[in-house]
């Protein structure tokens, strides 16, 4: 606990001016408070909604400026306890309106209404709150001004939708405690950006105007609302849960099957400290719900990232993001709770504190697992401030990590980073990080250091590019982040030019792309990594989308690396060449597909890689979508080949917006394993919920050439039913 007590330390006072005026997107609406409460049925029928005004709406594609084919109303508002959004979607063919799935969280091609809400103001996150004319639900959070997604996050939060002859209308209210938020002496101010997708023409239209060269969704691009009035509501939300359930584990060949029943109780709880600090505390967390990862293929020497997914870390995740290239991070949560072969290990509690105290942003962690297997229990600390300077889309600020074991060893990391926005969508960012373990004893401190410089144009039509460097010591391990590689100095160039079509013609848009990266080692400045691709981009009206890629890389093996099957990459200075095809379907149809095919040399012999991914919403109440991956991987001098297959299956049944089930069935021939997860849950009402998940692995081989013994069919199996509830105090 000792990093929460710093980090909070660190901080000056809970509570201060925010900043206000305007944005460059416009001067800050003032929207319009109820002064009744509205029957909330989905009619947009009350009086109330009729004395304010709709918001002024932009065709932002396929034409920007253009003249929308349908007549949109999206209106704003709020009282004591809710913000408020009303829509009047008309369709002159409201026959053709789509509802392709009733699934929660996931958007399957439907028509949409979204809206993006900054509560905080900072221009770097957004929460998003997505529904579709049957009402179903998507939330989610977009951290790194858009950059990072996060769709396992939820919140409570209502809608209601209704439809008729000439379109679908819908009402949707979000609790202010579901969105934290700081008071100032203007009122609140918050980032707003709403939407409507007409799915079947790929038309949207968006407040405020944004202009396509952005992401509609980026949360710099919001425009500044002002709520007067409110306050912050500080009930104490509490979620006890109550799980029961079966294991069995087959070990070893010819070993006794472990089997046995499981029973847990446990509760989450979430308290506003003040007005903007939050706290969320939790007693023996259990992670029994969450969808399984998804199964990946390895051919490289690095290690995989796998995303969070677990809910207790989804909260404010885009605060805690500090990130670095290719993927390494100083923070990430997979690592809490797992034991060093990957296995769970129980986490007894944990709590986290975030909020914000005028132009500083503020979150610390603090979470405590239990001995597993031998190893002792450990402590995990997290503490990370940001602060807005020069302009409000550009911050200073720093974290702080711990990792404790009970026997007595410890790791520690420090890091310091800023992201300044200059004119012409310009960003210079550095990140700083520093580790502490007791294996590097010794070891100077530029060993010990991650250093990541860039220079960007982030923009999303006409000229895109990045310009970074990115170094790593030898002796940096940052215990509770994710670094695919170490010792080295990274150069990367990263140019997009994409061209906005005429309209009439084939392509929405097109242009060409380059990147290099290049990794040198450092102290020897041997070149072990060049990755040179050129591409060309291209984009229909209707969304179809892809590219068509040459790669040119340069790997320095040191050492012999698996792939599978006893095939390794041996030792060895090796350059290779291929072509890369992608084509991804528009994403508004029920039948939709991607597809890949890569082909050239590969180290020190050939590669041909398919994939294809089709999804098919038979109805609304059924989704089956798929996966198949292939690599033929041939090694003629060497007298080896291998063929790699990843296969993945899942279904997604709803048969209305609360009940729903899914099932995700996977292959991997190099783990020889088929996997299957699968969850029923039925939605009681926001954070109540009654869930039952099945998870079986089964051996494809079970006659392996190494194996003592005929492996079990099954090598592990688990049944769970929770039941989760929450109330406020």
């Amino acid at each position: 606990m000792a990093v929460v007590l710093l980090a909070v330390g660190a901080v000056p006072g809970a509570a201060g001016a925010q900043t206000g005026g305007s944005v460059a997107g416009g001067p800050v609406v003032a929207l319009s408070r109820l002064p009744h409460p509205i029957v909330f049925d989905g009619r947009v029928a009350n009086e109330e909604w009729d004395s304010i005004a709709p918001l002024p709406l932009t065709l932002y594609s396929p034409v920007y400026h253009g003249t929308p084919s349908e007549r949109t109303e999206i209106r704003l508002a709020y009282d004591d306890a809710y913000l408020y959004a009303s829509g009047r979607f008309y369709d002159s063919e409201a026959n053709r309106i789509r509802v392709n799935s009733l699934y929660r969280d996931r958007w399957s091609g439907d028509d949409v209404f979204a809206l993006f809400v900054d509560s905080f103001n900072d221009n770097e996150s957004v929460r998003r709150f997505t529904i579709t004319p049957a009402g179903t639900r998507i939330d989610e959070l977009l951290g790194a001004d858009g950059r990072e997604r996060n769709l396992s996050w939820d919140a409570p939060w209502d809608v209601a939708t209704t439809r008729d002859g000439a379109g679908w209308y819908f009402e949707m209210r979000i609790p202010f405690s579901s969105l934290r938020f700081q008071l100032g002496p203007d009122g609140v101010i918050m980032g707003v950006t709403a939407t409507r997708l007409i799915a079947r023409k790929n038309e949207r239209v968006t407040f405020p105007d944004i202009d396509p060269r952005f992401r509609f969704d980026q949360p710099s691009e919001t425009r500044d609302v002002r709520l007067e009035g409110i306050q912050p509501r500080q009930p104490v939300y509490v979620t006890p849960y109550l799980l029961g359930g079966y294991d069995r584990n087959a070990g070893d060949p010819g070993a006794a099957v472990d089997s046995k029943g499981v029973g847990e109780a446990g509760v989450d709880a979430k308290y506003s400290l003040a007005d903007n600090v939050f706290l969320d505390l939790s007693v023996n967390m259990d992670f029994a719900q969450v969808e399984a990862d998804d199964q990946q293929i390895n051919l490289s020497r690095f290690p995989l990232f796998f995303p969070e997914k677990r809910q207790f870390f989804q909260e404010r995740s885009d605060l805690f993001l500090y990130d670095f290239a290719q993927g390494g991070r100083l923070f990430h949560s997979r690592n809490i709770g797992l034991s060093a072969d990957r296995t769970p290990v129980r986490i007894l509690g944990g709590a986290r504190v975030t909020g914000r105290a005028g132009r500083w942003d503020f979150g610390v962690l603090d979470v405590q697992s239990d001995a597993a297997n031998g190893a002792p229990g450990e402590n995990f600390g997290v503490a990370r401030v940001k602060r807005r300077i020069l302009n409000p889309y550009s911050y200073t600020g720093g974290m702080v990590t711990s990792r404790v074991g009970m026997d007595g060893r410890a790791a520690a990391a420090v890091g310091l980073d800023g992201s300044v926005r200059l004119p012409a969508d310009h960003y210079a960012t550095v990140r700083w990080a520093a580790t502490d373990t007791e294996d590097d004893a010794g070891a100077s401190l530029a060993e010990r250091t991650q250093l990541f410089v860039e220079w960007a144009r982030r923009v999303d039509r006409g000229l895109r590019y990045w310009l970074r460097v990115d170094r790593v010591g030898s002796a940096y391990t940052p215990s509770l982040g994710f670094l695919p590689r170490s010792n080295f100095l990274h150069g990367s160039v990263y140019a997009v030019y994409n061209v906005r079509g005429q309209e009439g013609r084939w392509l929405r848009s097109y242009g060409p792309g380059v990147i290099v990266n290049a990794f040198t080692r450092n102290g020897t400045g041997q070149l072990e990594t060049l990755y040179a691709a050129h591409w060309w981009n291209y984009e229909f009206w209707n969304g179809a989308s892809g590219w068509l890629q040459i790669t040119h890389r340069r790997e320095l093996v040191d050492a012999a690396f698996p792939i599978g099957d006893g095939v390794s990459i041996p030792a060895g200075d090796y350059g290779f060449t291929n072509l890369w095809f992608n084509f991804s379907s528009g994403p508004t149809s029920r039948f939709r597909t991607a597809f890949n095919a890569r082909a050239g040399t590969f180290y020190d012999g050939r590669q041909v890689e398919l994939i294809a991914g089709p999804t098919w919403n038979m109805s609304r109440h059924l989704e089956v979508g798929g996966e198949y991956e292939v690599n033929f991987l041939r090694f003629p001098d060497r007298g080896e080949k291998i063929d790699i297959h990843l296969a993945r299956l899942r279904l997604q049944v709803a048969a209305d917006v609360r009940f729903s089930a899914t099932a995700l069935i996977q292959y991997n021939s190099v783990a020889d394993l088929l996997g299957i997860n699968v969850r029923l849950r039925y939605n009681f009402g926001e954070g109540t919920d009654l869930w039952l998940v099945y998870d079986e692995g089964l051996n494809t081989v079970r006659n392996p050439g190494d194996a003592p013994a005929l492996l079990p069919l099954s090598r592990s199996r688990a049944l769970r039913t929770k039941l989760t509830y929450t109330f406020a105090l």
